[in-house]
């Protein structure tokens, strides 16, 4: 609140000093400016600011509070393979700063799909597009979820921006995302 009370000071006061000129105008819009975005800052993230990519193979979600692998397993997986493959093989491919790995539910998955309809995404190693946040990337459309429904497994399709029911027996184009909660 302090910061907006100063900030609109600054607008009152470029705005008083000089009225007329050019300068003026310019000097007022810009402590308008610092009045908007000073307001803003508190309540949320900026988008571009959402993400952030370590150089580690890890991306924190801002807004979520959640830590992303950046990429996914790279191979399709049965639903009986996930456990194995985050305990054994995922810690192997980023540095082991965390044991708390695990797999997304459907709606942290949906938080990553881009329904903006100019997004056009961009094109899987398993030659399906997908619509998911640049900042990770995925070799194929389905992402195996922690939730399930009538005692399947679901999977969220990043090509058409849902989830469905996965037979146990099938695993063609699923992968594995973990995610991990920033609070332990």
């Amino acid at each position: 609140m302090i910061a907006i009370f100063k900030t609109f000071s600054c607008f009152s006061l470029c705005f008083r000093s000089i009225r007329v000129n050019k300068l003026a105008k310019r000097l007022a819009g810009f402590c308008m400016v610092v009045l908007i975005t000073t307001a803003g800052s508190h309540d949320f993230v900026m988008a571009e600011q959402r993400f952030i990519d370590h150089g580690n193979g890890t991306v924190t979600d801002r807004k979520l509070g959640l830590m992303w692998a950046k990429n996914d397993n790279q191979i399709d997986i049965f639903w009986s393979q996930i456990q194995g493959w985050l305990a054994n093989d995922f810690p192997d491919s980023i540095p082991q700063l965390y044991d708390n790995w695990r797999l997304p539910t459907v709606s942290e998955l949906q938080s990553l799909f881009v329904e903006d309809a100019k997004y056009e995404g961009y094109r899987t190693d398993c030659g399906h597009p997908v619509k998911i946040v640049p900042q990770i990337r995925l070799s194929c459309i389905l992402i195996w979820t922690s939730d399930k429904a009538l005692g399947l497994p679901l999977a969220f399709n990043f090509n058409i921006g849902s989830a469905f029911t996965i037979d146990l027996h099938d695993k063609k184009g699923c992968r594995v995302l973990p995610v991990r909660s920033l609070e332990k």
